[in-house]
């Protein structure tokens, strides 16, 4: 069905949606380019939020270069919107412009369009087709899938051990285990998260500020801590810079003695506290989540926390994604990657499958999603 020029031209929409990484949340990374007599005469890629997507920005990249889409074959990332948002609906903008086929690389999950944009197009006698590099345009989006079909954001954990699987000194010291390239790539996945979570015990051991640091980004996620009695120090570096990005502190309860006027003198500087408990007093880690999805609208949570936390995390299936740093040394006594149960026996199933391996210096970085 697709020659390979089209791959060749999906391949350049795949690029621009690339450049969306950093700066669409909560829309997902489209990418897309114009064709006509084989060369591309338009090129875009979704912007910030309110702000125009990408086939609008092809069309205007067309236009400012005095080309005519008319006839044309539009190569796009993901379906083109048939709702009214913060933007006009795009597929009105691609029915005005004439082209002659659209080749879209994967459908919507969103309800609101869920291929009504495709149906649109057809209306209109524009040839359609879709699925052409479908699995890297779904790659590219999988926080914006999962919160469309699961309601749920997705949820990726970043660990820096040693050899032996060792995340601190048994004093609680983890800086710094991996080289600075390492380092570098967590700034990458930080940077494309929507929050960076982490648990009150990191901010009272490291005192983090938990921003993006290493890329440049137009955006700084938000920031969580997971605080289950409010016990963040008022002085913490993660509470800074809030004109850049916001802080989210959730407990297990607001009315705890002591905890009105803490909650006071945070919201007094900007940052927000909710209550969200378990059975149990600590935070409902599951809800917490649900909720990011839906009523926060986040796409992609990076976790960085500790053992407790992390193991927290893996107990209540609260993770999707592993993005493993392993240094190359042993650390002997330490502190682990997570407080996770013993088995019993070495023939359980593994839970974890490898999707990609790479090195970053003398650093081994694992990516790792749930089978």
């Amino acid at each position: 069905m697709y020659s390979a020029v089209d791959h060749q031209f999906m391949s350049e929409a795949l690029a621009e949606a690339q450049k969306a990484l950093y700066l669409s949340n909560p829309n997902p990374r489209v990418g897309c380019v114009i064709v006509k007599d084989g060369v591309i005469i338009g090129r875009g890629f979704t912007q910030k939020v309110g702000e125009a997507h990408a086939e609008v920005q092809a069309l205007a990249d067309a236009q400012s270069n005095g080309n005519n889409p008319l006839g044309s074959t539009v190569y796009v990332t993901l379906e083109p919107c048939s709702h009214t948002g913060k933007t006009p609906p795009c597929v009105d903008a691609l029915i005005a412009a004439k082209p002659a086929k659209v080749i879209v690389a994967m459908s919507d999950p969103n309800p609101l369009v869920a291929g009504k944009g495709l149906e649109s197009l057809k209306a209109a006698g524009i040839e359609v087709l879709v699925g052409l590099l479908d699995l890297e345009a779904r790659e590219l989006n999988r926080g914006f899938i999962s919160r469309m079909i699961r309601g749920l954001p997705w949820v990726r954990m970043k660990i820096a051990a040693s050899l032996d699987g060792k995340t601190a000194l048994p004093n609680g010291k983890s800086q710094w285990i991996t080289g600075p390239l390492a380092r570098a790539d967590g700034h990458h996945w930080r940077a494309q998260a929507c929050a960076i979570v982490t648990g009150v015990g990191t901010v009272k051991e490291d005192d983090p500020s938990l921003n993006v640091r290493d890329v440049v980004t137009q955006r700084q996620p938000w920031r969580i801590i997971i605080d289950s009695k409010l016990e963040t120090p008022l002085n913490a570096k993660i509470l800074n810079q809030l004109d850049q990005s916001k802080v989210l502190i959730v407990c297990a309860d607001l009315n705890s003695p002591g905890n009105h006027e803490k909650t006071k003198a945070l919201t007094e500087r900007g940052i927000e506290v909710i209550a969200m408990a378990n059975a149990f007093g600590k935070v409902d880690l599951p809800k917490l989540f649900s909720y990011l999805a839906k009523e926060r609208q986040m796409n992609e949570i990076h976790i960085e926390s500790g053992f407790k936390l992390n193991g927290s995390m893996l107990r209540e299936n609260c993770v999707d994604e592993l993005l493993l740093y392993y240094a190359p040394f042993f650390m002997g006594e330490g502190i682990g990657m997570a407080n996770v149960p013993t088995p019993t026996t070495l023939d359980t199933p593994k839970d974890w499958q490898v999707i990609d391996q790479r090195l970053f210096g003398p650093d081994l970085r694992l990516r790792l999603i749930k089978n």
